[in-house]
């Protein structure tokens, strides 16, 4: 079985259990996923599948990636991803990976793209706390000191500076699946999982699911 599928952030809601208590939950349009490329130990020497999400124009595919492509009878995708799967043979390329895969109550990892913050100060980076703000002072916003003196007189490297915030990949684990709609492919998780409405997203098992 495929332990992940591809997905797509639609946005945060929430919904209501059946003791009245509200749940707030991310909608994620998983799928439909496509098996673009079957890969087992015999050939590849690991077990996986490569699944294709998405739709974009064909001008945007090179020729080794459209021919690729063409043995799936469907594409071209917007995004190609691996997952690990011991029965990968039991796939054909251009099968369709349905939702089954995942079960309400069980729990997942989601990994996405964060939002872009541009170049942040230490503030709004790492959460420092500030300076005061009374009569005379002059350091509101700003790191503070961050030399080491006469030795060994020089920043010691991981200093926490201003620089770029935001933009990078980030997993948040064991988020619970509240509520699965096959027909529409929507899954709701409880939570926020990382990036904006629309962003790309892979929802995997737990490691403790797998």
């Amino acid at each position: 079985m495929c332990n992940g599928l591809i997905g797509k952030k639609i946005g945060m809601t929430a919904v209501y259990d059946a003791e009245g208590r509200r749940i707030p939950v991310t909608v994620i349009q998983l799928g439909p996923c496509v098996v673009t490329q079957v890969k087992t130990d015999a050939l590849d020497g690991y077990n996986a599948l490569q699944l294709g999400f998405g739709t974009r124009h064909k001008s945007r595919l090179n020729k080794p990636m459209a021919g690729h492509l063409k043995k799936s009878g469907q594409g071209p995708f917007e995004v190609l991803k691996e997952f690990p799967s011991a029965a990968a043979s039991d796939y054909q390329v251009g099968q369709t990976v349905p939702l089954d895969i995942f079960k309400v109550g069980e729990k997942v990892d989601v990994t996405g793209t964060i939002k872009g913050r541009g170049y942040q100060g230490v503030i709004k980076r790492h959460g420092f706390s500030g300076g005061k703000k009374t009569h005379g002072s002059r350091s509101h916003r700003v790191p503070g000191s961050i030399g080491c003196s006469a030795w060994p007189a020089k920043v010691i490297k991981g200093k926490k500076l201003p620089g770029q915030y935001g933009n990078t990949r980030k997993t948040v684990s064991n988020l619970e699946i509240v509520d699965i709609r096959p027909q529409e492919n929507l899954v709701m998780v409880k939570g926020a999982v990382p990036g904006f409405a629309s962003s790309l997203l892979t929802v995997r098992k737990s490691r403790g699911n797998r």
